[in-house]
């Protein structure tokens, strides 16, 4: 909501700015360590809590193996101690018999288990990309002002993986070790209630120099994962802008550049990595050194005919699926630590606000839509340069169907203007209306619902000419877009095109030149059928002849709309009912051409440099 009372003054403005500057898009001073060990992955119980039909399953194909592991210690005790017997020799054949029985059991719940908690594993990171991709769409212009496209990216796929990794194969190896370490120990309990007591003495030093370590790995891990993400920023803006690092001879220092953010980021995998093996080693040796100590014990219990050779076979047995279980966590605790950071960071994304939101109680705009829009003492300063005012008290307003042109010089607040009435920011003092409600306090869909823009800066998407176009409406049909495409023009080269209106364009639209981009965009403005048109240098890219027949589709598409146009040309400004002249985020001049040439303004400066004499003097 924008601040409706504020100091009208642009020192004021700029400080009530700062105050709602949001945070970066990364916040790299939070550190993990201050949180409690892997809490960050409580934020996977939502999506857990979808599939709990699945996740109860595989606890369960978990439990009938652990069952069938922890039973064959007992037919080797009996084994031991009866089967040689002479007198014992056909209970040889019923053991083995029995032991195929469970490891077929075995098997086949070992092989649910692992189906059930890989899908599960990825049915959970799908779910999380689709409602981190979502959540992207909703953050607003300041917290896109600060963050990098690259490390998004990261985020999205490379963080998921990580996640993917452990909640499918290392969460399955965890549960799994879990189970047969906790069973296994009660069993040593059953077994040899003394052997047992010496050797748990040893379990809680193992695990608090499992969890000791497993924080520094997970420190380290999402280290190596922020580096990774810059990284993987650099080369995304590398790769996109190709061919200006091509035209500069600068492909060589880009791969400098390059080379050191993933030097840096596998200097920061080393120590991740390293810190791992370390874990894994000390935590190898101290289970299996604890085995070995009662192993020795056990030896001795049997000399003396304290213990039946059979029931320490058995401990032993125990005692081996214990060490093999807590190592093998040892293992898995670093991929877990690792998830933990990765769902931090991702966990950081989505609980990014945006400025910009929908109030809980929306005002209806009103029907049928007229296209009515005014600006009220409008303050603005973009949170990214909170210090430097772009709007000062700007206030005008626009009749439906009136057509108003803004210029002046570069930097004169002319296209925040849109970036406001677009509602991609909020003023920080004043009230922008569309039909009379304040866009505040209306849905921003509903309100941009509302508007139909054509950007200096046109965004191509590597699909065809057909769906490029019917991004202005969806639900449109093919004959819609075609016939869009005509009225702006477009049909004049889509007919040279091979495939037509189905021909693909590339990234960005590489294949397109800048004047064939800008008419997609005007087709999608058209289709878009909007009240509101927002013409920002619609025609710059175009050559004469083609700004002749694109100027003709957008009188065209002008009829029975509100327009705003930011333009330098001279044919636009001419057509124009009106035109404000903005300087230093503040309208300095208004009226029709021939009165503001004629009273020697800034816009007769601007109509001398920008449209010639010619112009100057009409």
């Amino acid at each position: 909501m924008p601040v409706t009372q504020a100091a009208s003054t642009p020192s004021a403005t700029a400080s009530t700015a700062a105050s709602a500057t949001p945070p970066p898009a990364r916040a790299p001073e939070k550190p993990a360590a201050r949180r409690p060990r892997l809490r960050p992955l409580m934020a996977l119980w939502p999506h857990l809590q979808r599939y709990r039909g699945r996740a109860l399953a595989a606890v369960a194909a978990l439990v009938v193996a652990a069952i069938a592991t922890l039973v064959v210690p007992i037919a080797v005790r009996r084994m031991i101690d009866f089967g040689f017997d002479e007198s014992h020799a056909g209970f040889i054949d019923r053991y083995f018999a029995v032991m195929i029985g469970v490891v077929a059991v075995l098997s086949l719940a070992s092989a649910a288990r692992y189906y059930l908690v890989m899908t599960l594993g990825e049915r959970i990171v799908a779910d999380l990309r689709a409602q981190v991709f979502t959540h992207l769409l909703t953050l607003d212009g300041a917290f896109y002002d600060g963050a990098k496209s690259g490390e998004l990216i990261s985020r999205l796929t490379a963080d998921t993986t990580q996640i993917k990794s452990a909640v499918g194969a290392s969460a399955s190896i965890a549960l799994r070790n879990i189970v047969l370490f906790f069973g296994a120990t009660v069993m040593m309990v059953v077994t040899s209630p003394w052997l047992a007591a010496t050797l748990l003495v040893a379990i809680p030093v193992i695990v608090a120099v499992l969890l000791g370590a497993g924080r520094g790995v997970r420190k380290r891990s999402r280290g190596a994962q922020d580096t990774l993400a810059e990284a993987s920023a650099y080369a995304a803006e590398a790769i996109g802008s190709v061919r200006s690092l091509q035209a500069n001879t600068a492909e060589a220092a880009a791969s400098r550049l390059f080379g050191g953010e993933v030097e840096h980021a596998f200097e920061a995998a080393r120590n991740a990595v390293r810190a791992r093996s370390w874990l894994t080693g000390v935590g190898i040796f101290l289970v299996f050194a604890s085995v070995v100590g009662i192993l020795w014990a056990g030896a001795n219990a049997v000399l003396a005919g304290s213990m039946t050779a059979g029931t320490l076979g058995q401990f032993v047995l125990y005692a081996v699926l214990a060490a093999s279980g807590l190592g093998q966590l040892g293992e898995v605790w670093g991929e877990i630590s690792q998830a933990a950071g990765a769902t931090e960071r991702i966990a950081e994304l989505l609980d990014e606000k945006p400025k910009v939101a929908p109030p809980a109680r929306p005002v209806a705009l009103p029907e049928p839509a007229r296209g009515a829009v005014a600006f009220d003492e409008v303050f603005f300063a973009y949170p990214a340069r909170p210090d430097l005012p772009a709007l000062a008290g700007v206030s005008f307003s626009v009749k439906p169907g009136e057509r108003v042109a803004v210029v002046g010089p570069s930097g004169a607040g002319k296209s925040t203007l849109f970036q406001l009435l677009l509602r991609f920011y909020d003023p920080v003092a004043g009230r922008v209306t569309v039909d009379g409600v304040d866009i505040a306090e209306a849905d921003p869909e509903a309100v941009r619902a509302r508007i139909a823009l054509v950007p200096q800066d046109v965004a191509i998407f590597a699909t065809s000419i057909r769906e490029n176009i019917r991004l202005g409406r969806p639900d449109a049909t093919d004959a819609e877009v075609e016939e869009a495409g005509r009225l702006a023009r477009a049909d004049e080269f889509v007919a040279r095109l091979p495939e037509g209106w189905e021909t693909p364009v590339g990234e960005r639209g590489v294949t397109l030149s800048g004047g064939q981009r800008q008419r997609l965009a005007i087709a999608r403005a058209i289709l878009r059928r909007a009240p509101i048109l927002l013409l920002d240098e619609a025609t710059s890219a175009l050559d004469a002849e083609s700004e002749t027949l694109v100027q003709q589709a957008l009188d065209l598409s002008m009829q029975g709309r509100t327009t705003l146009v930011i333009a330098h040309r001279l044919a636009t400004v001419l057509s124009a009912d009106r035109i404000l002249v903005m300087e230093g985020g503040r309208i300095v001049e208004e009226g029709t051409h021939a009165s503001l040439v004629g009273r020697g303004g800034l816009y007769a400066r601007l109509a001398a440099l920008q449209f010639g004499e010619a112009g100057a003097g009409k």
